[in-house]
């Protein structure tokens, strides 16, 4: 009998929430933010929370945080997840027939990211209803197989009945689709296509549906004495087109709601999925049933042949378990493909098809041998798993399905199914789980628990000054603004009917004031923050309080930030080019020597370009001439002065390095070198002028020579043209005809 509903299933259910030891919960706006942040954290609505000044006290933590930081424990918000089953009876017989699958109907609520798990008991029964539909290969190569159905018709289902008194059986054909290059389109051959003219044979057909489900062995025996052979041109079957239409065709089938058996008879492969290509067929497969009166597939030429994942998802969902019955050289194939259909096994075939009453024993008892529990598509966000518990030790959770093989009559066998929400639900969704070829199933009612169950509030709160309490916060009213509302509009910053944010803590409006270092207004210590704005202490401004008063921070010999930047909150904000905390670094500029080189020679020698207006120039520097040259000119500046001299001379005070201060009073002691006297610009062009003078001079004499040589040739051959005559023949020339005497010819 039937467990009344909405029980909290205990021993069934494993409700430990999942990763219950694992995350951490970061500081949310408002309590459904918080409850879909992560499976542990909790909500604080008590509106007086945090207490003793703890102003930056996040309401959204683990229950024990929040516990220990003053929240009431009857003040803390925390949905939790449960499993309720609402219907399950126990596997074995009742009323409405043996029950294998249990329970029925479990309702599950979830919080986003929480996994729970509950146990589903399967016990197989004994004698279930069947039914077997009987698909034969009718292709030329099958008559002497379609001999042997003729005479073990009415033993396929008397052995059926021996395992289970509610069979029937239904029979169908194939061959392949009636379109080249599959079978010949010549009129004669289409009519009949047998190879041996004096033979009868039946057209081709992609599928012909025979007979539908029946309990009348007799009926069975003379629709299959019927049957003749037909014929096609390539080896592989069209068979793939007549399992789709037998699972599509439910109501001409006569399928019921029991276990269903499929039993594919061939002695050769199969065309798949873009082998339409080949007779000019492009359009997929619709997923239709096509059965005209007489029950031929009468669209097999408009539709290419399924895939072999369409056609597993098409069987598994009508709960049909194929049973391929092929010969020897094929079973390698189909055991193949019977590992990418569910719940199918292959069984050889002899080639007379003698064999097929006691295959078909084996396969019905190693199908319902066989429990896979799967579920229906997953809505967004949800996730399965399951781990198959068959008697031994369990096996790992798979995402896809459980399954345990060799199972007994009346062995009851488990399996623990993990559900786990990744995000939120729109709506309670449905989840079917059932075991493959079985007709019963488990309804999976789905549900998050994505809002707070807080505690209800007056409209208009007093604690809000006229706002709502919602959770502990309180939600202002246009023109009010603050923790508690209590911030007029105009007293600080804020768009109309702004206010702090919803988590604020801690004093009035602190929450929408701004932040130094985590802290509003940089904390007790620089500033309070009155009505969204802060109020620095002495020393300190800014927006945040962020910034020190006073610039002696940045002094540095009197200057601030050393003349090359300003004083922004106690630190140097330096000028392009310069670094340093002072700003006295400059990489970028010249060095120390360079800068001084032209006060040291007008100070020193009254000489160098700036010795017209050298005491504006060089106010700080004193230079003075030194007699001797110096003992370590390594330790001396060396520079070289626009006219050429080179000029070396000690700063007093150094080093100076990269920092360069212009206020500084300088003393320099200067030598002057002698150098090389400088070079001439006049000498320079001198010396570039004088090999291209020559040059020029050298290609003008070669020119008269080249042009008095060709004169005085010209003069010869003209004089040797007057004095010497003209020959009357030709020295060079050679004739054409050439003449040859034969020395053996004797003239008469």
């Amino acid at each position: 009998m039937g467990r009344p509903g909405g029980l909290l299933l205990l021993p069934l259910l494993l409700a430990a929430p999942g990763g219950a030891g694992t995350g951490s919960c970061e500081p949310q706006a408002t309590c459904e933010a918080c409850v879909r942040s992560h499976p542990r954290c909790a909500w604080c609505e008590d509106p007086e929370f945090p207490r003793g000044g703890q102003a930056d006290t996040p309401r959204c933590a683990p229950r024990e945080a929040l516990e220990r930081a003053g929240c009431p424990p009857r003040a803390v918000v925390q949905p939790r997840g449960s499993v309720r089953v609402l219907r399950d009876r126990e596997p074995g017989g009742g009323p409405g027939g043996p029950t294998q699958l249990s329970p029925q109907h479990v309702q599950m609520q979830l919080r986003p990211g929480e996994e729970r798990s509950f146990q589903v008991r399967f016990r197989r029964a004994a004698g279930g209803p069947v039914d077997l539909y009987y698909l034969l290969d009718l292709s030329y190569s099958m008559r002497d197989d379609l001999g042997t159905l003729r005479r073990l018709a009415r033993d396929i289902l008397g052995t059926l009945r021996n395992v289970t008194p509610s069979v029937r059986i239904g029979f169908g054909s194939f061959v392949d689709k009636p379109v080249l290059p599959y079978v010949s389109t010549v009129p004669s051959k289409l009519r009949n296509p047998c190879p041996e003219r004096g033979e009868p044979c039946d057209p081709p057909r992609a599928f012909r549906h025979l007979l539908s489900l029946t309990g009348d062995p007799e009926l069975f025996a003379e629709r299959v004495g019927h049957q003749r052979v037909s014929g096609n041109l390539d080896p592989a079957e069209g068979g793939f087109d007549a399992i789709m239409q037998v699972a599509l065709c439910q109501e001409r089938i006569g399928w019921r709601p029991v276990t269903r058996l499929l039993l594919f008879a061939s002695d050769d492969t199969f065309h798949t999925a873009g082998d339409g290509k080949l007779g000019g067929i492009v359009t997929p497969c619709d997923t239709r049933c096509h059965l005209d009166a007489s029950g031929v597939y009468s669209k097999s030429h408009l539709y290419d042949y399924p895939s072999v994942g369409h056609l597993a998802q098409v069987l598994s969902a009508a709960n049909i378990q194929p049973i391929f019955a092929v010969t020897g050289p094929n079973v390698p194939i189909y055991r193949e493909l019977s590992r990418l259909i569910p719940k199918s096994v292959v069984g050889e075939l002899r080639d007379d098809s003698s064999n097929v009453v006691q295959l078909i024993a084996d396969a019905y008892s190693s199908l319902l041998s066989t429990v896979e529990l799967q579920h229906s598509p997953l809505p967004p966000g949800i996730s399965l798993s399951y781990e198959a518990h068959c008697g031994g030790p369990p096996g790992p959770p798979r995402p896809h399905g459980g399954s345990c093989t060799g199972v007994r009559v009346n062995q009851e066998v488990t399996f623990t199914v993990r559900v786990r929400a990744g995000a939120c639900l729109v709506s309670p969704q449905r989840v079917t789980l059932r075991a493959l070829g079985v007709p019963e199933e488990l309804a999976l009612e789905l549900g998050t628990l994505c809002g707070c169950p807080c505690a209800q509030s007056p409209p208009r709160s007093a604690l809000c000054h006229g706002g709502t309490l919602l959770c502990g916060l309180c939600r202002c009213p246009g023109g009010r603004r603050g923790r508690r509302c209590e911030c007029a509009e105009e007293a600080g910053p804020g768009g109309a009917g702004g206010g702090c944010p919803p988590n604020s803590t801690g004093a009035p409006c602190s929450g929408a004031c701004e932040r130094h270092q985590g802290l509003p207004c940089g904390g007790p210590e620089r500033g309070e923050c009155v009505c969204g704005t802060c109020r620095c202490h002495p020393g300190f401004g800014g927006s945040a309080c962020g910034c020190p008063q006073g610039g002696g921070r940045c002094l540095r010999g009197g200057r601030e930030c050393s003349g090359h930047g300003s004083c922004v909150c106690g630190t140097c904000r330096c000028h392009p080019g310069y670094e340093g905390p002072f700003c006295a670094r400059c990489p970028s500029c010249h060095q120390p020597c360079w800068r001084l080189r032209d006060c040291a020679d007008c100070r020193a020698f009254g000489r160098g370009p700036l010795r017209g207006n050298c005491s504006q120039a060089c106010p700080r520097v004193t230079a003075w001439g030194v007699p001797a040259p110096p003992p370590d000119p390594q330790a001396w500046c060396r520079q070289e002065t626009p006219d050429g001299r080179v000029l070396l001379f000690l700063i007093e005070g150094g080093p100076w390095g990269d920092e360069w201060d212009e206020e500084r009073e300088v003393t320099l002691l200067v030598w002057a070198e002698d150098g090389p006297a400088g070079v001439s610009p006049a000498l320079v062009a001198a010396l570039v002028a004088a090999p291209m003078a020559l040059g020029l001079v050298a290609l003008g004499v070669a020119r008269v020579a080249l042009e008095l040589r060709d004169r005085r040739e010209s003069r010869r051959f003209q004089r040797e043209q007057v004095t010497v005559p003209c020959p009357r023949n030709n020295p060079l020339f050679r004739s054409a005809t050439s003449t040859t005497a034969n020395p053996g010819y004797c003239p008469n």
